[in-house]
């Protein structure tokens, strides 16, 4: 026999979930999960295969013989937000301009009399 043989499905499952959850490159994987180059690989051929399809599809709850829409609600105090949005605008203060207004000056030359 070749190789060392499978890693646990439920560890791998694991790494790509934090992978997916946390968006970091794959490097940087924790060691706790294998090798991140099993996890990518894995995921690469269970999407390749319909693995993750069929997943989801024994997963949805059906009511009436109609898939239940699912609800994902993000709570805003686990969100990051971009280092820009720290400077928005309070309600109600009035606009400021962005930079200061320069008129920009071109030459002309002298009519000829």
């Amino acid at each position: 026999m070749v190789g060392r043989g499978e890693r646990d499905h439920r560890q791998v499952i694991n790494g790509i979930l934090w992978k997916l959850r946390t968006g970091a490159p794959w490097r940087d994987l924790p060691a706790r999960y294998g090798p991140w180059k099993t996890c990518h690989e894995r995921l690469r051929r269970w999407t390749g295969d319909g693995t993750w399809e069929r997943v989801l599809a024994h997963a949805q709850v059906y009511e009436a013989g109609h898939p239940v829409d699912w609800v994902i609600s993000v709570d805003t105090s686990i969100v990051r937000a971009y280092q820009h949005a720290a400077g928005a605008r309070k309600k109600g203060a009035p606009a400021r301009p962005r930079w200061p207004r320069r008129t920009v000056r071109r030459w002309v030359a002298p009519a000829a009399d």
